[in-house]
């Protein structure tokens, strides 16, 4: 006999929406049998009752049979016929391999219309072989499946009630004991559930064999019982006819002994899967030291999705989701397959407190926008999606082709998110002041050949230097500090009166940044410092798992940086562009920018700091920004060379100058190497 299809009894615990849609497949197959077999007892039924009336009327009228009971048998066969042909156009879902049993019961069908003239006396024979054992069938098999389908959908309710109602637990301070008893409903919750779908995965499982069963025994039982009883079987019914009654009795035989041993093997897979320790039922029950994955760049499982119902109500919905192809998918239980939920491509995520729920975390887009937020069941879950969203998205985010993300399988999350910071690489592209001392040497005539000494990374960052994840001074504390106490604005205004430069500043230039980082360095003579500087920091972003950073808008002038915050329009930071002596764009990571700047100290001296930005635009485009303003000021005392400067570039309509799409191609060097105290107006 062909293999049959299984249910895989590893995956009912999981329980995830691709097993919930198999299951629905098996339960489509168990119902349309269900039907079937419901009008093919209707016609057995049928044939019983002639053969009784038949019977009847034999004893009562000393063999005569009335010519009502010869056509009341002749149209029950016919129906019995016509419903074993039918079998072939039932539409089972799992039909596959079911060619033996339609050829089978085709060669029945004809038998039944050979022997249509002989049913008369076999009520009894019946009764016992044909009717009994499809009475059983339906009662017994299909009755324990549509049970224990009731059983499975009432253990799968409560189970969801379980976790819905372990899922509002508090985060902080919650009471222990309540937390146990929930806990401990969770996991006998999951432990029936676990129970009812193996017992329900098993009875679908076997019903697969003893449709095959109930479908040829009763034929059988009937067709011996005809030939037996009527002495003239031997006379209408061939040699051929014994060895195709013993072919399917053997093919009974075997189908039974195949059901024998599958449901001893499903017994101790059953035995062995319930066995398991009661920790795989017990949520979070590693708190205190998770075993965490934090270089995964796939993940799949069950989170709560949250869900706004009004203006300030929610609801939280228990769904299946998977990471594929860089996406995150979501897909219904019940669902065929998922669908698009969010572009992982640029994304942020960060764990985030939402309505006293806990292992929440928010996924926000790349322009900044804060996008859904989830809540895993337990920490070690809630840290490996975090881990595996951030790892997605940064291979996506410093890879050429984006394509080529998922075949890095074994890639490590610092590998993942470190940028390509090959010196040697460094050393094709030589920085503007050396291109201009090269231009000055071949006008003189001298071509000396070019040697370049690249730093080490210890001359350009101290061994073990702090690096600084957020904004130095957040914006009240700054404000508060350069107004002299006064009382914060309770209206959120601008603080435009703090920086009146930026009414009289001859370039303006707004960019959206994300702050990644801070840290001392020991030298600004080269740009690779700020190279070094950038991948410290995203190395230890990576490696302390830091996903969490501060929006700023940019403000580029003749005069200053301000870095603002976007939700009050309050100045975080100021920096005076004198004061930025090196700036520059990662290579490859066009939108990574850094800056050096030299701050004077309290003792006299003077302090170095790089700091690195995320931007949603090319970072060039600030570094090309910077450098103008640098010039500004560096031809502000010359009248003439200034309003040259400003021929080229645009008039806003408050007579601002900004910057165009298109850098200008008519600069000595590149402006994103380009360092403050070399530019010359």
């Amino acid at each position: 006999m062909p293999a049959v299809d299984k249910l895989l009894l590893e995956e009912a615990l999981q329980d995830s929406p691709q097993t919930r849609s198999l299951l629905s497949v098996f339960e489509e197959d168990a119902g349309t049998l269900t039907d079937y077999t419901n009008q093919l007892l209707q016609a057995m039924q049928r044939v019983y009752g002639a053969q009784m009336t038949s019977l009847c009327s034999w004893c009562l009228q000393s063999g005569w049979i009335s010519s009502f009971v010869l056509n009341e048998m002749c149209l029950a066969t016919q129906q019995l016929s016509k419903q074993l042909l039918a079998y072939e156009k039932q539409n089972f879902a799992l039909g596959k391999g079911d060619e033996e049993v339609i050829s089978t019961l085709h060669y029945f069908s004809k038998v039944v219309d050979e022997l249509n003239v002989l049913h008369t006396e076999l009520a009894k024979q019946l009764a016992d072989t044909m009717v009994l054992p499809i009475i059983q069938f339906r009662e017994k098999d299909l009755t324990e499946v549509s049970t224990l389908k009731d059983l499975f959908g009432l253990a799968s309710s409560e189970h969801d009630l379980s976790m819905a109602k372990y899922s509002r637990l508090p985060k902080k301070k919650e009471n222990e004991k309540v937390k146990a008893e929930i806990v401990k409903e969770v996991a006998a919750a999951r432990r029936k559930q676990h129970l009812s779908s193996l017992q329900y995965y098993c009875a679908l499982n076997a019903l697969q064999y003893r449709k095959r069963v109930a479908m040829m025994e009763p034929m059988l039982g009937f067709a011996h019982g005809q030939i037996n009883f009527f002495k003239k079987g031997a006379e209408m019914f061939s040699q051929s006819m014994d060895g195709f009654l013993s072919s399917v009795a053997d093919m009974v035989q075997s189908i039974q002994v195949e059901l024998e041993v599958e449901a001893e093997k499903m017994r101790a897979s059953q035995q062995e899967l319930l066995s398991l320790d009661e920790a795989v039922y017990t949520p979070d029950f590693d708190v205190a030291a998770p075993q965490i994955n934090r270089n995964l760049i796939q993940k799949a499982g069950y989170l709560n999705l949250r869900n706004k119902t009004g203006l300030v109500s929610t609801t939280w919905e228990r769904l299946y989701f998977f990471t594929q192809g860089g996406n995150l998918m979501c897909q219904p239980r019940g669902a065929v397959a998922g669908g698009l939920i969010q572009d992982l491509d640029n994304c942020s995520v960060m764990a985030v407190d939402c309505e006293d729920r806990r292992y929440c975390f928010q996924i926000t887009t790349p322009n900044g926008k804060a996008g859904i937020i989830l809540q895993a069941e337990s920490r070690k879950e809630n840290e490996e999606w975090i881990c595996a969203i951030n790892n997605i998205s940064r291979q996506i985010y410093l890879t050429d082709n984006p394509e080529a993300v998922a075949i890095k399988l074994n890639q490590t999350a610092l590998q993942a998110v470190t940028p390509i910071t090959s010196f040697a690489k460094k050393q094709e592209s030589p920085c503007p002041s050396q291109n201009v001392k090269s231009s000055e040497m071949e006008n003189d005539k001298i071509v000396p050949k070019a040697t370049v000494i690249i730093p080490e990374a210890e001359q350009l960052i101290a061994p073990g230097t702090p690096i600084q994840f957020d904004i130095v001074l957040p914006a009240t504390e700054f404000l508060d500090q350069n107004r002299g106490g006064r009382r914060t604005n309770p209206f959120g205004e601008t603080e435009d009166a703090t920086f009146p430069e930026a009414e009289d500043s001859l370039l303006q230039q707004m960019f959206i940044v994300r702050f990644l980082g801070s840290m001392a360095v020991k030298t600004d003579n080269t740009t690779e410092v700020i190279y070094e500087a950038m991948r410290q920091v995203l190395a230890a972003r990576a490696i302390h798992n830091i996903f969490r950073m501060t929006e700023s808008h940019l403000m580029v002038t003749s005069q200053t940086l301000r870095l603002i915050d976007p939700q009050t329009q309050v100045t975080r930071a100021n920096f005076e562009l004198t004061s930025v002596t090196q700036f520059a764009a990662h290579q490859e990571n066009k939108r990574l920018v850094g800056f050096v700047v030299r701050l004077p100290e309290s003792t006299g001296g003077e302090s170095l700091s790089t700091y690195v930005f995320e931007s949603n635009s090319e970072g060039e485009k600030i570094c090309y920004a910077i450098n103008l303003g640098k010039e500004i000021i560096e031809v502000q005392k010359d009248p003439e060379a200034l309003a040259q400067l400003m021929l080229s570039v645009p008039l806003t309509n408050d007579g601002k100058y900004v910057l165009l799409n298109d850098q200008p191609d008519d600069n000595d060097g590149s402006p994103s190497e380009n360092r403050g105290a070399e530019s010359e107006a």
